[in-house]
């Protein structure tokens, strides 16, 4: 496929989940002409398993720490530029364990207010038996992951980016240790520079070019349950469960994988959260779960997402991280900058893949 006859910079993004959708769109709004390439569908990966809470604050130390203070004022920009974008901001209600040296870490001090008594039951009028206290983020909030990608990727596309599903990729082509274009069944797509945006298929497909990055998968569990709306107001976190409701009264709950064992399988695990939701939070009856399953989400092996450029590979630009769906929108924004008009940025130093490639 020879796309000489472009006009702006040719960017091949490879992986259409969240991330690779954000590229795509902030890439193609920039003016680079852009190729999405995906090995299955649109969101058919991690993004289609995330419980997507736009969760900012953590704990100091945090090496991205700029990132994340990035990262609700970005989507927020992408709802206005595209409106149909949906984001419930509704807050987010923390409280069990790790919450009460929480409310005293200047870490969360501009993010989140202490709450008690009847201000926990106006946030949330169903909850059984409220806490003494708790944390609001009320700058928190979540999104349908696999709608909010659908909705980049048709961005990126009414930009003049071109989108190819069911297409994987089967190697580079490299001349002189400069990638400039992917082999795939449909032939070579020319590239300038190449994204890697593909989650836990990352280490594949640096490990084609020599320079394997340690992202490993990580599982977790997604549940999703029918329910009556306005059970759940914010989102809840506690030391029992994590749970949100969509706007058409779908609850969605995310649960740590334990192993392969029968007694943790998602099935059993999403019964046995059910039972601790209802017990919980009144007005639900009993919960039947419509979904139960494992996500792997990509974690590189310090922790710390990799973006940037490759060391040793000429044109050849990664993404991977956890948290994947947070970061989407300052991420897209700010690699789109590197990549197009060359502008390194500061709060990504920390990210480098440099760091795996020292040598002693």
């Amino acid at each position: 496929m020879n796309r000489d006859n472009a006009t702006g910079k040719r960017v091949v993004v490879i992986g259409a989940g969240i991330v690779g959708a954000s590229l795509a769109y902030h890439l193609a709004s920039k003016g680079a002409n852009v190729t999405l390439v995906e090995a299955q569908d649109i969101a058919s990966g991690v993004t289609a398993t995330s419980f997507a809470w736009l969760n900012t604050s953590r704990a100091a130390p945090d090496p991205i720490a700029l990132l994340r203070g990035a990262a609700i004022g970005d989507y927020h920009r992408l709802e206005k530029e595209l409106p149909e974008l949906k984001i419930q901001w509704t807050g987010a209600l923390c409280y069990g364990a790790g919450t009460d040296e929480a409310l005293h870490s200047s870490s969360h001090a501009s993010t989140a207010t202490q709450v008690t008594g009847s201000q926990i039951l106006e946030l949330e009028p169903q909850l059984k038996n409220p806490p003494a206290q708790a944390l609001f983020k009320a700058e928190e909030g979540a999104l349908d992951a696999v709608q909010a990608t659908h909705a980049l990727v048709a961005a990126a596309k009414d930009r003049g980016a071109t989108v190819l599903t069911q297409t994987r990729v089967v190697a580079f082509r490299t001349v002189s240790d400069q990638v400039t274009g992917v082999e795939t069944p449909l032939g070579t797509l020319d590239a300038d520079v190449v994204v890697l945006a593909a989650g836990t298929g990352i280490k594949a497909l640096t490990g084609m070019l020599g320079t394997p990055l340690p992202v490993e998968a990580s599982p977790s569990i997604f549940i999703r349950y029918v329910a009556q709306p306005g059970a759940v107001r914010t989102l809840i976190a506690n030391a029992d469960m994590e749970v949100r409701q969509t706007a058409d009264g779908t609850l969605l709950a995310a649960e740590d994988y334990r192993d392969d064992a029968a007694q943790n399988h998602p099935s059993v695990i999403a019964r046995q959260t059910a039972r601790v939701i209802e017990n919980q939070l009144s007005g639900l009856g009993s919960l039947a779960p419509q979904l139960a399953c494992v996500g792997l989400r990509p974690v590189p092996l310090d922790g710390i997402p990799i973006i940037g450029y490759l060391p040793s590979v000429g044109g050849v630009y990664v993404c991977a991280m956890h948290p994947g769906v947070v970061l989407a929108a300052v991420v897209g924004r700010l690699a789109s900058e590197e990549i197009i008009d060359g502008r390194p940025c500061t709060a990504l130093d920390p990210c480098r893949p440099e760091r795996f490639f020292h040598t002693q």
